[in-house]
């Protein structure tokens, strides 16, 4: 770019993927994969202004059009009244399109100074913006007058970084010292944005929304009974749902580490940091590193951590239809800091304490190696969605028949095993093969749920404990194995899952609310997913240095997960997103060529 240098990076993608549809026995269902279209645009440059001064750049726009299906509904001849029978005789499917927008920049300067210091300013600005339009819908509650496509409105979230770091290695310390230390300050904005009023609004007979629940009433069916508001499959948000939030923090630390000797390492670092709505945190770690010969090495490290509550944990909020007790009713998820969520005790969100430990050892030797790494992770005040909460003293003034919130709800101690193993060598004069083990063992464990005075089965029940330990399964085995000569390439790849276990959406329907009915409903209500084996296989050629084609296929032999009772899993498929997913095999041809 000028005589000391420089370069500037585009990357573009496009990206087309249709809906992957695994309904099992129902025609109309949409179950599986959302379908994507997308744009993806890059840039990543650099200038030198002297030998000792450079600026650098990068960033780009994301763009994703996503179109996904919601529950069924019947018809209304089947005893469905969310479906207008005009519209959809048959009843329908609900489409939840999207899109989706991502902007980030980041432009800083690197200047290394004369007394050896190296500095790095830098501000970094990214925006999310996701907007949701339903299709193939209607507004049950509006009758044959019902729109079938609404504009829902939607939410966004912008951070703003500026930092500067400082760092230096002294190398007349013992056998080598790092130092760093740095400062940066950051803005947040949160904001959801009301959609179109048929997205969202509840109608009486004479086809007028309800602002004054005591003098109008909700429209009803030839039954009698009242018709739902809001676009089916996801209602919009409306004006009492916008929110415009925004919070600051900043946040000091310092970063050393010492070469003792040759053989012997120690690390630590601390950061201080405040949030303008919650506080001050303070953290640090300590990590060491013990060399015993050329080819083998113990390490081990202890750390404090945290993570801060977002600004959608703290300010979303939607009213929604959910299935309470085996029928649909109008739901509030209730923003942390409403006067609903007091009600019923749910405390201000404060930040996830986590305290972590690992010791492991590496080796190397030829073309083997080896990293084992245990790991315990304590975390206090997780982060929850709890279960629904149904006090109409509380709830019936606002026209919902339940209520969901986000609290620090459980404690939970993870135990762990990280393996990695290689083993590269040579095949002939120019064939190589690598192989690759990596391996992951996980024990996670519910120590406490802070539910207070709450009933504990309705704040966070056997349902939702079994997705949290599901986030981290039992083990996960990968073998990699590739051969590759000249300008050809082969590579499987072996993924084994472990059982994962889940209770079911009978706990949903007939919700337990003491030890014994819970007791009743495990032995029914206990989804099992059997261990699997997904194998993946890919062969390449190098049509020149420029130009590489590529084909294979994900999940070659078609793998799903155990089936399930599609009435009662969580999502409404033959399987919930456990293990390798419900979408089966993938096959793929790549054509990448570089200018």
């Amino acid at each position: 770019m000028n005589d000391a240098g420089g370069y500037i990076n585009f990357t573009t993608e496009f990206l087309s993927r249709q809906n992957t549809l695994r309904p099992g026995f129902s025609w109309r269902k949409g179950y599986g994969s959302a379908g994507v279209d997308g744009f993806n645009f890059m840039i990543n440059s650099s200038l030198p202004i002297n030998d000792k001064t450079e600026i650098y750049a990068f960033g780009g726009r994301n763009y994703r059009d996503t179109d996904a299906y919601a529950f069924s509904r019947d018809s209304f001849d089947d005893g469905d009244n969310r479906a207008v029978p005009s519209l959809y005789p048959n009843g329908f499917t609900p489409r939840i399109t999207s899109n989706i927008t991502d902007v980030s920049v980041s432009v800083g300067v690197r200047h290394e100074m004369e007394n050896g210091w190296n500095l790095d300013f830098n501000n970094t600005f990214g925006k999310n913006n996701f907007h949701y339009y339903i299709k193939d819908s209607n507004n049950a509650s509006m009758q044959d007058s019902s729109p079938t496509d609404f504009d829902a409105g939607g939410h966004f979230l912008s951070q703003n970084t500026t930092g500067i770091d400082f760092n230096k290695y002294l190398d007349d310390v013992a056998s080598g010292l790092s130092l760093a230390f740095g400062f940066e300050y950051r803005t947040e904005n949160f904001g959801i944005f009301s959609g179109e009023e048929a997205s969202y609004g509840l109608y009486d007979d004479n086809g007028v929304i309800i602002t004054n629940p005591a003098v109008q009433n909700v429209a009803t069916d030839s039954n009698g009974d009242e018709l739902p508001g809001g676009s089916q499959g996801f209602p919009g948000y409306s004006p009492d749902n916008a929110v415009d939030r925004s919070r600051t923090n900043y946040g000091i630390y310092f970063d050393t580490e010492l070469n003792v000797s040759e053989a012997f390492m120690v690390a630590g670092a601390v950061r201080f940091e405040n949030y303008s709505d919650f506080g001050n945190t303070f953290n640090g770690k300590l990590a060491t590193r013990l060399k015993l010969n050329d080819y083998f090495s113990l390490r081990g490290s202890i750390s404090t951590g945290f993570r801060a509550p977002s600004l959608a944990q703290l300010y979303y909020n939607l009213k929604f239809t959910n299935i309470v007790a085996g029928t649909s009713v109008p739901s509030l998820l209730s923003a942390n800091n409403s006067t609903v969520t007091k009600a019923f005790g749910i405390g201000q969100l404060s930040e996830e304490k986590a305290f972590n430990t690992s010791i492991g050892f590496t080796f190397k030797k030829g073309g083997f190696s080896a990293t084992v790494d245990a790991y315990s992770i304590n975390v206090d005040d997780r982060i929850i969605l709890t279960d629904n909460f149904t006090d109409q003293a509380i709830l019936g003034p606002l026209n919902v028949d339940a209520a969901q919130f986000f609290a620090n709800g459980v404690d939970t101690k993870t135990n762990g095993l990280d393996i990695v193993l290689g083993y590269d060598f040579n095949v002939g004069d120019n064939g190589k093969i690598k192989t690759a083990l990596i391996g992951n063992f996980n024990d996670l464990k519910i120590k406490s749920i802070n539910n207070g005075d709450l009933n504990e089965f309705t704040f966070f029940g056997p349902f939702s404990q079994a997705y949290l330990k599901a986030a981290a399964p039992d083990y996960k085995f990968g073998l990699n194995l590739g051969y590759s000569c000249n300008k050809f390439n082969v590579t499987t790849t072996l993924t084994q899952f472990s059982e994962v276990t889940l209770q079911d959406f009978q706990w949903v329907d007939s919700p337990a609310t003491t030890q014994a009915e819970a007791d009743a409903l495990f032995p029914v209500a206990t989804d099992i997913y059997e261990a699997a084996l997904v194998v993946d296989l890919s062969l390449g050629y190098e049509v020149s240095d420029k130009v590489k084609f590529s084909l294979g296929a994900n999940n070659l032999f078609n793998t799903y997960p155990t089936p399930q009772f599609d009435g009662w899993t969580d999502q409404g498929g033959l399987a919930d997103s456990v293990q390798m997913g419900s979408d089966g095999t993938y096959v793929f041809a790549r054509l990448n060529f570089s200018l």
